[in-house]
């Protein structure tokens, strides 16, 4: 079954990655010296990659793309669905192919599952905590570049739904727009104006909320509140538009914030600070 994403490349991912761990372009570039040095360009190897962690699984096809792009003929079976939550222990895939190909892949393979299934358990973490299914958890734009739709990809596979993508698909109206503008309510009609249909405006005093509003702010980015402060915001609000909570959101912050009664909670840490899972891979030649 073939792997897509919206503005994903999956083959030029792939090929770009192997293509810069072979060192393609550069002198003496172009190969994995150890393996056509060490291993039989007729050998076969038998794998299995498992995981040493609990884990919420994410890049497994991805994986397996990478595998296939050096053995097209490579025997790979998936053994766990994305999104998955499985304990530590758990096989995630087995592979049966040839054996310069198993180990040249190996490390982008296992990059890529061991950094997306990071993001995805760390997400499911925060849903765990956040423990209000009246109130949706978002990623943000704080992703490594060239990585954002596989990096909001995993937090999808956590259980969060995704912010923004980019610049593009909606107005996020902050204190630096707001400083140019003079107010508020100025730089929130300037987004009107421009045709602009969907509008987020950061407010960080509750004096902010009626101007925002009264403009045609579309969404309340309710930033760095605490909680007794979120519920007035929010009853300020009275469900004329979405509420979001953000800013310095954490495993122990999240359920209390959530509580106030906002639509979301948005929190950085999902991409930004999510530590790799633990995933090996093991061979047996054949």
């Amino acid at each position: 079954m073939t792997f897509t994403l919206l503005g994903f490349d999956l083959a030029r991912y792939v090929h770009e990655t192997l293509a810069e761990d072979l060192g393609e372009g550069l002198a003496g570039g172009g190969r994995d010296v150890t393996s056509e040095s060490v291993i039989p360009a007729d050998a076969r190897f038998a794998g299995v990659m498992d995981t040493r962690d609990a884990i919420c699984v994410a890049g497994l096809p991805i994986a397996r793309a990478f595998f296939h792009a050096l053995d097209p003929q490579m025997s790979i079976e998936i053994l766990v669905e994305e999104g998955a939550r499985v304990p530590a222990g758990t096989d995630l895939m087995r592979l049966q192919g040839n054996a310069r190909a198993m180990l040249t892949a190996e490390r982008s393979a296992l990059n890529t599952v061991q950094h997306l299934s990071g993001i995805a358990t760390l997400t499911r973490q925060y849903v765990d905590a956040m423990d209000n299914p009246a109130c949706t958890l978002l990623d943000t734009r704080k992703t490594i570049p060239g990585l954002r739709v596989l990096e909001k990809y995993a937090t999808r596979m956590g259980g969060a739904a995704n912010h923004r993508m980019g610049l593009w698909d909606a107005a996020m109206i902050k204190d630096n727009h707001v400083l140019v503008a003079g107010s508020v309510g100025e730089a929130v009609r300037r987004a009107v104006d421009a045709g602009v249909k969907e509008i987020i405006c950061e407010v960080d005093r509750i004096d902010q909320i009626e101007p925002a509003l009264a403009a045609g702010a579309t969404r309340l980015l309710l930033d760095n509140m605490e909680p007794d402060v979120l519920r007035d915001a929010v009853a300020i609000v009275a469900g004329r538009v979405p509420t979001e909570a953000s800013g310095g959101i954490n495993l122990d912050t999240i359920r209390a914030k959530a509580a106030t009664g906002v639509d979301f909670v948005s929190v950085g840490r999902l991409t930004q600070s999510a530590p790799a899972a633990d995933i090996g891979l093991d061979f047996t030649p054949l």
